[in-house]
């Protein structure tokens, strides 16, 4: 496997532009000759497919939903990173690279974190000329306000619906391409598989979710924008729809698989309430903007948070990490709320919860302000718990959120199949071990507005348009082997539903490979995930057919997509004998509790290889020439 990153020579500063030169054009009037897949239409795949029909390619554009606005990236609350520095507080793209390689814990390439940092401020005035309401300041700039990690304000805003703002931005464009002509929309069909002809990526075998058809579509590149996968977890804050199948099926096909334990807990998510959930409500990250995180200091303490006096609460955050406090990283935060909950100070009525208390900020400001900051996440969290956060604390708890891991890629964002390019969280993170609150919407954007368009012309210049045709034996032979995989998971005949096996599957991962780590567990999770892996096999029950809608079918596939990552996930985290970020080894810690990295060891992206058999580990060496490696300190 060649995992050559093709990073342009030259200093940080000027290796885009450089890049940028050095890349091949393709003529306007030829850019009408080549046809581009985009999978998946959030902010990623929208912008990439919107902005690729600008320029004159023939896109198709595939979404499992029935419009591109109800995918996930418009469930994002908080913020989109970009270093402005409208605020005069030292900001700068340097320090959004620096915040983000330190937040990472020391795990990302520096060329591409770099440059995500430098068209961050691209971003802004995209989505500013597309009419993207953000929060403005009194006198009509725009606004800011700082998350987790950092130490400025750099967040751009839209009141608590930033993601929906910048979805809609996004889609807006991609409907006018649409009605341009320049790109073919394809509602309510899911991916299913990756054609591969002379070891490049020549098309995709899709599922017609509502009639059960299975069809070939080719096209000179292939995009895949297709999320994370953390509902491995089932208990996500994702969409319950979410899922990995589409990159693991790429995986399947030769393309890499990075970095598969980094998957980032955020700390800012409404506790859970029974074992009938089937997804976990994310709060805003902002709310620790002002919001003071605690828990009673005495263990097993059941009174109401109004009749705890000050001096018996424990306001840890801050007194672990007082330069930071509240606004310490995510790992670091959800990982200290688990230690406090396990200790046995955890609140609610599960015990399973740490406070987020606003009666401080209130005071002080005035309940207008808070109202004016946090309204709409206050409505929405007396909505779900029946409890009003401008009259008690909120109780926060940990939940699996955004995947660091994804599909390999280089500078270019191509994966190791020739002609499969992978953005936004799909692929492998830019952001290292760890992620920066608001930094995802930045990097879907990033990729799909300003950074991919260059890219996948310089490869379509070099190689030329494809030959291969729908009816082309490569495309026949792997409907064949879609076709084939979904009748055996209807052959089954199973007692068990797809869904409670994904429910299983979840707690083992969780258990065992979730904030914490050590090597028994790990170990012990592998075994009990292949344990279940061969139950489901023999024992799911899928009704109906695949000639029809038939929803089971389409999740018993992503379930059993998601069994051969988990038990990946666990082999990573059992290799990388270090802690990094949200890798977390309880083997490897420092007296104080906190992360402890073996650079000499472990710097370095692991990426895996299919075999059909045992994965097969690769290495791809992360050279830091800008920054020095130290130990990472939030106090």
């Amino acid at each position: 496997m060649n995992l050559d990153p093709h990073v342009p020579d030259g200093p940080l500063t000027q290796k885009w532009e450089r890049h940028l030169f050095d890349m091949k054009l393709v003529n306007p009037a030829n850019k009408r000759k080549f046809d581009v897949i985009v999978v998946g239409s959030g902010l990623a795949g929208a912008s990439a497919a919107a902005t690729m029909g600008e320029l004159g390619y023939n896109v198709r554009c595939f979404t499992y939903h029935d419009s591109p606005r109800r995918a996930h990236s418009i469930a994002a609350q908080g913020g989109i990173n970009a270093a402005k520095n409208y605020q005069n507080d030292g900001d700068s793209v340097y320090r959004l690279f620096y915040d983000t390689v330190k937040g990472g814990d020391f795990r990302s390439r520096e060329a591409n974190t770099y440059r995500l940092a430098q068209v961050s401020v691209d971003i802004i005035d995209q989505c500013v000329a597309q009419g993207v309401p953000f929060a403005r300041e009194y006198g009509g700039g725009l606004a800011n306000r700082s998350f987790g990690g950092a130490q400025v304000s750099r967040t751009f805003y839209a009141r608590g619906q930033t993601g929906q703002q910048l979805l809609l931005g996004a889609y807006q464009a991609l409907s006018r391409q649409i009605a341009a002509g320049k790109v073919t929309m394809f509602s309510r069909q899911e991916m299913l598989d990756l054609v591969v002809v002379d070891d490049r990526a020549r098309g995709i075998v899709t599922r017609r979710l509502t009639d059960g058809a299975i069809e070939a579509h080719t096209a000179d590149a292939v995009v895949l924008a297709t999320g994370g996968y953390v509902n491995v977890f089932y208990l996500s804050t994702n969409a319950k729809n979410c899922n990995v199948s589409a990159g693991w099926r790429c995986h399947r096909r030769g393309a890499g698989f990075a970095n598969p334990c980094y998957t980032q807990i955020h700390p800012t998510c409404i506790p859970s309430s029974g074992e009938y959930q089937s997804k976990l409500t994310l709060m805003s990250e902002s709310l620790r903007n002002d919001g003071r995180i605690w828990v009673p200091k005495t263990e097993g303490d059941g009174r109401a948070a109004a009749e705890i006096p000050e001096d018996e609460r424990d306001y840890y955050l801050e007194r672990i990490y007082p330069s930071f406090g509240n606004l310490s990283p995510r790992d670091i935060s959800s990982r200290r709320a688990k230690e406090m909950v396990d200790a046995g100070q955890g609140v609610g009525p599960l015990s399973n919860g740490v406070y987020l208390d606003f009666a401080e900020p209130i005071a002080r400001l005035g309940r207008p302000v808070i109202a004016e900051r946090y309204g709409n996440l206050f409505d929405m969290y007396e909505r779900i718990t029946g409890e009003s956060p401008f009259e008690r604390p909120m109780r926060i708890y940990p939940a699996p959120h955004y995947s660091m891991g994804g599909v390999w890629v280089d500078y270019n964002l191509m994966s190791t199949v020739p002609g499969l390019f992978v953005i936004g969280e799909a692929n492998f993170s830019d952001h290292g071990a760890n992620r920066l609150g608001a930094s995802a919407l930045m990097q879907g954007l990033a990729d799909g507005y300003f950074v991919l368009p260059y890219t996948i012309g310089d490869f379509l210049a070099r190689n030329g348009p494809s030959d291969v045709a729908e009816d082309h034996a490569a495309c026949g032979s792997v409907r064949d082997e879609v076709l084939a995989r979904s009748q055996k998971l209807l052959d089954a005949g199973g007692s068990r539903t797809a869904d409670s096996f994904h429910r299983e599957l979840g707690k083992i991962v969780w258990e065992h490979c979730g904030m914490s780590r050590n090597q028994a567990g790990l170990e012990r999770g592998r075994g009990l995930i292949a344990d279940l892996r061969e139950q489901y096999g023999r024992d799911v029950r899928v009704p109906g057919s695949g000639k029809d809608i038939n929803q089971q079918l389409e999740l018993a596939g992503r379930v059993a997509d998601f069994f051969e990552l988990a038990e990946v996930m666990c082999q990573d985290a059992l290799m990388r004998k270090e802690s990094c970020g949200a890798h977390f080894r309880e083997e490897h810690q420092t007296e104080e509790g906190e992360a402890k990295r073996d650079d000499e060891a472990f710097s370095h992206v692991a990426v895996w290889e299919f075999t059909g058999d045992t994965p097969r580990r690769h290495v791809e060496p992360l050279n830091f020439e800008n920054v020095a490696l130290s130990q990472r300190s939030y106090k």
